[in-house]
């Protein structure tokens, strides 16, 4: 009996001593060169689900999940509510906590499946940001993700400053142009600001784009995917808010939704290079 005591004391004493490695480890696994995941896979900790027609049960339902990722209309019909304006099903699903200064970083791709104004719209979801009326749609700025398959166009990375304002560049007045190549920065832009001309992008291929979000408050933000810088905004109306992802005219997938969260500014200049 005595024996057994001391081993089991010792079991207990090396408990404590390995505790705190297999937490630090852990630690290390989820908040990975200073990213934490915003979304585990698993559940919807740290989230809320919201839908234009309020039905709590169906939002789980237009937000499947499915092996670690988010399968946005995965067990609807084909072609649900085509051209019938604003429907049920459009919404999104919000994070519970406010940001302001961070880097956030995501990937989508297309499924098959068309619903909702699609003819109007075509492939559409997005992210919202800085969002400070969360209706729908709610008010915020938004990092749009969107194809166009009639004119094969790219509007992943356009702004949509919804109840904001920004100052934005361009030449031409209708495309993002960085500064360093002659854009003119245009004063308090509103509504759709397109980004970057051609982008390299993956539509209809099955194939996952990598999604940026880089914001500092009120002071700048940048989109960029694949990569590549697509726009840029400064000046912006509001500077903080809740984050929220879309759904509305089509199948769509995400995952690998983590943010990096900074206490101080980092000027414009270091994501620019």
């Amino acid at each position: 009996m005595h024996l057994i005591k001391i081993n089991l004391s010792s079991l207990f004493i090396l408990a404590l001593f390995l505790l705190p490695t297999a937490l630090s480890a852990q630690n290390n696994k989820q908040k990975k060169n200073g990213y934490v995941k915003l979304f585990n896979g698993k559940n919807w900790d740290g989230w809320r689900l919201e839908l234009r027609n309020k039905d709590t049960v169906m939002a789980k339902k237009v937000y499947a999940i499915e092996k670690g990722l988010v399968h946005v209309f995965k067990d609807f019909p084909d072609s649900l509510n085509l051209n019938t304006g604003d429907n049920g099903t459009h919404g999104l699903f919000y994070t519970t906590k406010k940001y302001s200064k961070y880097i956030l970083k995501f990937d989508y791709k297309w499924g098959d499946k068309i619903t909702n104004n699609f003819d109007r719209w075509q492939y559409d979801a997005g992210c919202y940001y800085h969002v400070f009326d969360a209706k729908i749609w709610p008010k915020g700025i938004e990092y749009q993700v969107r194809y166009n398959h009639i004119t094969k166009k790219n509007h992943t990375g356009d702004f949509w400053a919804a109840g904001t304002t920004l100052d934005w560049y361009s030449k031409d007045g209708k495309t993002f142009l960085s500064p360093k190549d002659g854009g003119i920065k245009k004063e308090q832009k509103k509504n759709e600001l397109y980004g970057h001309a051609n982008p390299k992008h993956n539509a209809l291929n099955n194939k996952w784009n990598r999604c940026e979000i880089i914001v500092m408050g009120d002071k700048y933000t940048i989109h960029k995917l694949n990569g590549k810088i697509v726009n840029i905004g400064t000046n912006l109306s509001v500077s903080e808010g809740i984050i929220g992802f879309q759904s509305e005219t089509a199948e769509i997938y995400y995952r690998n939704i983590k943010i990096k969260e900074f206490n101080e500014e980092i000027p414009m200049e270091k994501f620019l290079k």
